[in-house]
């Protein structure tokens, strides 16, 4: 096909059949967009994170706590009924442990040492804008006069402000 070659690119489809209205295209486009792919194995790996985590913290964590407080080892089991109504707390106090066990692990394999890859790749930056004090508009360090209100600014040094 001329035209089609390496560096060219193909004229957007314009004979799309009745089926094929503007939404389905906008549909089909949303789905097969790389983010979204993304997304889905994100959930699906948490999700199985998340069982993982569940089964050790109902089966490891809460008899050792338990062991600890001499109480039953079953948290599940923990209630308490006012007018009638049970409320079992063993249930949130797991959750409680899950989540607290899920947010230390993403936070000390994840979190920490990204940010400190990043810091270690990148450095320190140093700043090259500040804002203006009157119109709180972005303007270079060394500027002596806003460019957007006119203000007269205090002169700062490029070097003495880092992020």
């Amino acid at each position: 096909m001329p035209g089609a070659g390496l560096g060219h690119r193909l004229p957007p489809r314009t004979d799309h059949g009745p089926w094929e209205s503007t939404h389905v295209k906008g549909f089909r486009d949303f789905l097969t967009r790389g983010n979204l792919i993304d997304l889905a194995v994100a959930v699906v790996i948490g999700t199985a994170f998340t069982a993982i985590v569940t089964a050790i913290v109902k089966d490891l964590i809460t008899p050792l706590i338990g062991a600890i407080w001499g109480k039953s080892n079953n948290f599940e089991n923990l209630t308490f009924t006012l007018h009638g109504s049970k409320f079992a707390y063993g249930d949130l106090i797991n959750a409680i442990v899950t989540f607290l066990i899920i947010a230390a692990v993403v936070y000390f394999l994840i979190v920490a040492p990204m940010a400190k890859l990043v810091l270690r790749l990148h450095g320190a930056r140093e700043a090259t804008e500040r804002d203006c004090p009157e119109c709180l508009s972005s303007i270079p360090i060394a500027a002596r006069r806003c460019k957007y209100c006119t203000v007269e600014l205090v002169s700062l040094t490029a070097g003495s402000v880092t992020l």
